[in-house]
């Protein structure tokens, strides 16, 4: 989606108490919001009447003629129709979706299939060529179909023959079947059995390196995300579990699933614990501890442990599932190029009947007239796009890549801003402990943290668990307390020691120890080192005293500073970063990872804001984020990326391609192979056209017979799905 000035304005004219105001908006508001932006803009002082028109895209407005200027009415729509832009940019997409109903042929055989009509074609042409007697009277008439030869042509062409005549009869137009038909029947009239069947073999040919492209890339997705279990342990008792097709488990059911395996259902965990693989569903490369009550995914594996499932979801509703059936639908999801690809070769086809026409009556001459119907651009343009995309989706998927459509391939090649989220997106969305400064010269470093940990050992809090971590990590002994208590938005408190010699550990903001009377004073140079690097500072106080500053943040990505870096080398010259978090965290993440501009403290409908005030100015915009806050921009964006290991089904849902893997420079690589993609699908047009006017020239003026017409066409369309095939080769550069 690309905005172009959505919300500007342009008076179309004026008159005294009376003005209609042209915007591009109008024609995306649908009637329910039509009404209801008529019924808000009545309600302004000295506006009568409203009336917009969702044809012309304009609003009709009579005023009293007394403080309404020009530039106020035009402000007061942009206002009230920004109040709406969400559905606005939701319906221009969908609008934008439907611009072209194309008919496109795609076959349904399997290769297998093609395979032995190739073979069959194949050896009915060498009869032909080889062996049928060249002393055959050529007869005329019903009888020049009525022997074994042409029936069999006839009937290897049967598929063709309909879905042509299908066209003529149901659409009203000719397709590239019809066609195909036009020069088989011609050449069977001539006594040309093997120019029929010559066109036949060559577009097999063509149809079943199509047909493998696709394919190989379902078997790409299917084995990225497969179940890859066909029998499953269900429980019939307590103490009975028996052996069943995944096909027969039920919603419900209890299924007993033990180490090594997989799991087959989405659902909860009602017996058991165990440690889960779940990367193949949310990137994340450590297995983790889920244990009763807990939720688990179809396609993860258990790593260590036993567990019964209750199944919830199964069959096509399981989460696997709804990814794959997401990336198979992409065929509906066509680029741009692609549709206009479909719908030029459509247009094209005519023209060969045309050519035909005209080179008959100028010549006399059937055999230079045929030529024209052998050749055609339709096939070569519409498979330049179809394999090309198909295939890229493929090598995408092999990197653990998932592109819902063919669109946003093209999109990405066209990409000027790529915004980022930061936490889980640019940095990894878990805390860590960055610095420690010890005011208490009696007191060592891992004493200091050990009484941290005193307090902050029961918090679920992130900045707890930084804490609890680097614990762990140092093999410091918490020492013995009382009872925790906890200050919502302040601190955590608890006392070390017995009696009279117990003393009171705190642990939280500054504001939390000012509150409490604890001196500061020892911190101040300490805390400016904190907020120059932007980390947050936990203070921990031993009484009144302060005794240490624990800085914790949120660290970058492995090899996110080099993929923003890649990013500049594929022509992206605009890296933005949209977050919740404080303006100093949000500038020194941005200051660290060279990022153009920021925005901080930031509500989830303020990113989507950014995205189309980008959009308005004319900015192809890419998103990139992770969780749910980020769901309302990767929708808005022209394409919406779900990155890694920390994303949400939600930011999955909403997202155009999902990254499974946790690895920042699969941003830039599948924007390289959307370059890559669109570059391939220009040398294939080149080709198509180039060529294919080469053999009509030479047909049409004999030079070129039918049969060798028909064999340079289908070869330039061979051609271009070989040519397509090489992105299947390309490498996603990820390290």
């Amino acid at each position: 989606m690309k905005n172009d000035n959505l919300l500007a304005c342009e008076i179309v004219h004026r008159i005294r108490g009376r003005i209609r105001i042209k915007s591009k908006a109008f024609k995306y508001i649908g009637a329910s919001l039509k009404t209801e932006i008529e019924k808000q803009l009545v309600q302004v002082r000295y506006i009568e009447s409203v009336e917009i028109s969702l044809i012309t895209g304009t609003i009709l407005i009579y005023f009293e003629d007394v403080s309404l200027s020009e530039q106020n009415l035009i402000n007061l729509i942009q206002n009230t129709l920004n109040s709406h832009i969400f559905e606005i940019c939701k319906n221009e997409k969908i609008e934008k979706s439907s611009k072209y109903v194309i008919e496109r042929k795609l076959q349904e055989e399997t290769p297998g299939e093609i395979i032995k009509k190739i073979i069959t074609t194949a050896g009915l042409l060498g009869y032909n060529l080889f062996f049928k007697s060249k002393q055959e009277v050529v007869t005329t008439g019903i009888r020049r179909f009525l022997n074994y030869n042409t029936l069999s042509t006839l009937a290897l062409a049967m598929p063709v023959l309909k879905n042509g005549i299908n066209s003529l009869v149901k659409n009203k137009r000719p397709n590239a079947d019809t066609l195909s038909s036009s020069a088989i029947i011609s050449s069977i009239l001539l006594g040309k059995e093997s120019a029929a069947l010559t066109i036949m073999f060559l577009e097999e040919v063509s149809e079943l390196l199509t047909v493998y492209t696709m394919e190989k890339t379902r078997g790409a997705i299917k084995d990225m995300l497969s179940v890859g279990e066909s029998y499953v342990w269900k429980e019939i008792s307590e103490d009975n579990v028996k052996r069943v097709p995944i096909e027969e488990i039920q919603k419900d059911d209890i299924i007993v699933v033990q180490t090594g395996e997989k799991i087959s259902v989405d659902g909860k965990i009602i017996k058991g614990e165990a440690l889960i693989d779940q990367s193949s569903i949310t990137g994340e490369y450590m297995p983790l501890k889920k244990a009763e009550g807990e939720t688990v995914y179809a396609g993860t594996i258990v790593k260590n442990g036993n567990i019964s499932i209750l199944a919830e979801k199964v069959g096509d509703d399981r989460t696997v599932s709804r990814i794959i059936k997401l990336v198979e639908d992409a065929n509906f999801n066509k680029a741009d190029i692609q549709n206009y690809a479909d719908t030029f070769s459509a247009q094209l086809i005519p023209l060969n009947f045309i050519l035909a026409g005209i080179v008959y009556a100028s010549t006399r001459s059937i055999t230079k007239a045929m030529s024209m119907l052998v050749i055609d651009y339709s096939c070569g343009i519409r498979l330049s796009t179809a394999v090309a995309f198909s295939a890229a989706i493929n090598t995408a998927a092999k990197n653990g890549i998932l592109v819902k459509g063919s669109n946003f391939i093209e999109e990405l090649s066209k990409a000027e801003t790529v915004i980022f989220d930061k936490t889980g997106t640019i940095t990894e969305g878990k805390p860590k402990v960055q610095s420690i400064e010890v005011f208490d010269n009696s007191m060592s470093e891992n004493e200091m943290i050990g009484l941290a940990g005193a307090a902050e050992e029961q918090s679920s809090h992130p900045l707890a668990t930084a804490i609890m971590t680097e614990i762990k990590d140092r093999g410091i002994e918490i020492p013995k307390h009382s009872k925790i208590k906890t200050v919502v938005s302040r601190g955590v408190e608890t006392k070390v020691g017995k009696g009279k010699e117990a003393k009171v550990i705190r642990v939280g903001s500054k504001k939390y120890m000012l509150e409490n009377n604890v001196n500061l004073t020892a911190a101040i140079d300490a805390e400016r080192g904190i907020i120059s690097r932007g980390e947050i500072g936990l203070y921990i106080s031993q009484d009144d005293k302060i005794i240490g500053l624990i800085g914790v943040s949120d660290p970058p990505r492995e090899n996110i500073k080099k993929a923003i870096n890649r990013l500049r080398n594929y022509g992206v010259d605009d890296i933005v970063l949209l977050t919740g978090d404080l303006r100093q965290q949000a500038e020194t993440i941005a200051s660290r990872m060279s990022i153009d501009r920021y925005e901080s403290e930031l509500l989830p409908e303020d990113k989507a804001k950014n995205i189309l005030k980008f959009q308005s100015k004319g900015s192809n915009v890419i998103m990139i984020g992770d969780g749910v806050n980020d769901a309302p921009a990767l929708s808005y964006a022209n394409v919406g990326v779900a990155l890694g290991s920390t994303r949400t089904d939600v930011a999955m849902e909403a997202a155009d391609i999902t990254i499974t893997q946790d690895n920042p420079l699969l941003v830039p690589g599948i924007i390289g192979l959307s370059k890559n993609t669109v570059k391939t699908i220009k040398e294939n047009f080149a080709m198509v056209i180039g060529l294919n006017t080469f053999a009509l020239v030479l047909g049409a003026t004999g030079i070129l017979a039918p049969i060798y017409a028909s064999v340079l066409h289908n070869s330039t369309t061979i051609l271009v799905v070989l040519n397509s095939l090489k992105l299947l080769k390309y490498d996603i550069k990820t390290n």
